[in-house]
């Protein structure tokens, strides 16, 4: 049978740059070279795009962004995987010129990945869907900073991820700061309450009927917070799975991973991480369509001691992007 034709897209122009390329190349190493024929498109941190093949990582032309020909290229594929973090490429950007390319992608529509992009609108949604979320207000450039929350509390930009520019505030002169700090990454900052908890995220995995993974505890080494430093330095944090969590706990950890999931219409993978406070409470705190996918990465970990490997879980991701792609293909437009 002929080989699968697969663009691996990666790097981008958000901070998350470095991360996205140590995916990309775990990704790369693990895709069945039988099965697949892979090709390369690194994005630079200036917006250009660099197409190459997969095998030699040759450059094979360079873009500049817009190009006019990139939807024609990245058609020229059966299926693309955007191992892109944050901004320009988890936030439905690259997925709308996926869309009109017309090529098949591995996860998160356009509507879902700028959903679940902004905290804002995404909390918004999910606690209108009745599901559990921390209190939050919204801060535009120009508003009074306000935290009707008391402290500690959380400062986040509405629209980044990896924990970039996001303070845990202690009083009133930590407040003024950490919205600066945020107003530096996004003109939407979000004040957020401490939820007080085990932090616990769950993998989910599927297209109509996605299944959660056994879920993992995160436990920062040395911070007080899951910041960066904890998500991305040796050492810095320790991923317990299971949890230590009664079992009725855990299923409902899974079950509310997924109701999520379903809510934002996200499709193909997910990693959603919640909060269980006072033992059994389980409030959901973001879900990223795109997460850190190394072969190391918390939603590779998760999987693999649910079952399901590393080659697997591409290869699943791989076919529900063709069967979405499909199923879409017979709607009338």
């Amino acid at each position: 049978m002929p080989r699968t034709r697969v663009a691996i897209l990666a790097g981008g122009r958000s901070s998350e740059h470095d991360i996205s390329l140590a995916s990309a190349r775990s990704v790369l190493e693990s895709l069945d070279p039988e099965r697949y024929d892979v090709v390369t498109v690194a994005i630079g941190r200036d917006g250009r795009w660099e197409l190459g093949a997969g095998e030699d990582g040759s450059i094979a032309e360079t873009l500049p962004v817009p190009a006019a020909n990139a939807p024609a290229t990245l058609g020229a594929v059966d299926v693309v995987l955007p191992i892109l973090h944050g901004p320009f490429g988890e936030d439905g950007t690259v997925q709308g010129l996926l869309e009109l390319a017309g090529v098949p992608y591995v996860g998160a529509g356009v509507a879902a990945s700028a959903l679940c992009m902004d905290k804002d609108l995404f909390k918004k949604v999910l606690r209108d869907s009745g599901l559990p979320v921390a209190r939050h207000i919204a801060l535009r450039e120009g508003d009074p900073v306000q935290n009707p929350f008391g402290f500690p509390c959380f400062v986040k930009p509405a629209r980044l991820g990896s924990s970039v520019g996001i303070t845990k505030a202690h009083d009133e002169g930590e407040l003024a700061d950490a919205v600066l700090l945020a107003f530096r990454h996004d003109d939407k900052v979000l004040v957020e309450e401490f939820l007080d908890g085990i932090e616990v995220e769950v993998g989910v995995l599927g297209n109509r009927e996605p299944i959660a993974s056994i879920p993992g505890q995160i436990v920062p080494l040395g911070h007080e917070w899951y910041d960066y430093s904890s998500k991305y330095e040796e050492g810095g944090m320790d991923l317990v799975i299971p949890p230590d969590l009664p079992d009725t706990v855990v299923e409902q950890v899974q079950r509310v991973a997924v109701e999520s999931f379903r809510v934002t219409e996200c499709e193909g993978m997910a990693r959603v991480d919640c909060f269980v406070i006072g033992g059994d409470q389980v409030v959901v705190n973001e879900l990223n369509t795109i997460p850190g996918f190394t072969s190391t990465s918390v939603y590779a970990k998760l999987f693999d001691a649910s079952g399901i490997p590393y080659d697997e879980l591409l290869r699943r991701l791989i076919e529900f992007a063709l069967e979405r792609h499909e199923r879409r293909a017979k709607l009338e437009f």
